[in-house]
């Protein structure tokens, strides 16, 4: 296992960008399958390949993409390592960023699952706000450590680890009738 992780931490170091992206559509796909397997117990014969397909797209276009750049811009507009500095990016993270993000989240979600904009905002009516809230119990803490403790360059994938679940729980939430 350490020498997957020195080579991951290599390719890191080398194509930061590009392995940020692969990582987080192939976790957010892995999330789909979970999600598929274990909590909507569909069995192997009755898995959407094409749903699956769907969320490591939004992964690899949408999750990793606009993450990236929001640490990065976060980075660069709050200087430093202090407790209070990872507390700012959290605010700012998690008001300003999530409830943003978790709309697109489910317009995108909805529009590769070719759902008229009729059904995305019903979607959005009726997922959103318990969606959102189930978010501040779980991220607020993740980014205070994420912000705290870990380089930027590995910010993504360690939120897209711990993410597993949660992603697990969003495709649940942006597929489920």
């Amino acid at each position: 296992m350490a020498w997957a992780w020195r080579a991951y931490h290599k390719l890191m170091s080398k194509h930061p960008w590009k392995v940020q992206i692969v990582t987080s559509g192939a976790l957010i796909g892995c999330s789909d399958i979970i999600s598929q397997q274990v909590i909507e117990r569909q069995g192997l014969a009755n898995h959407s390949i094409k749903r699956t397909i769907k969320m490591t797209t939004v992964g690899l276009v949408y999750v990793a993409p606009v993450l990236g750049v929001w640490y990065r811009s976060l980075d660069r507009l709050i200087v430093g390592q202090s407790k209070a500095v990872a507390f700012k990016k959290m605010l700012l993270d998690q008001f300003a960023l999530a409830p943003c993000f978790l709309a697109c989240f489910f317009i995108v979600t909805g529009f590769l699952g070719g759902h008229s904009r009729e059904e995305i905002q019903l979607k959005i009516q009726k997922d959103y706000k318990k969606t959102l809230i189930s978010n501040y119990f779980i991220w607020p803490a993740v980014q205070m450590v994420n912000f705290h403790f870990v380089p930027l360059a590995h910010r993504l994938p360690v939120v897209q680890i711990v993410a597993l679940m949660w992603n697990t729980y969003l495709s649940w939430m942006a597929n489920k009738i």
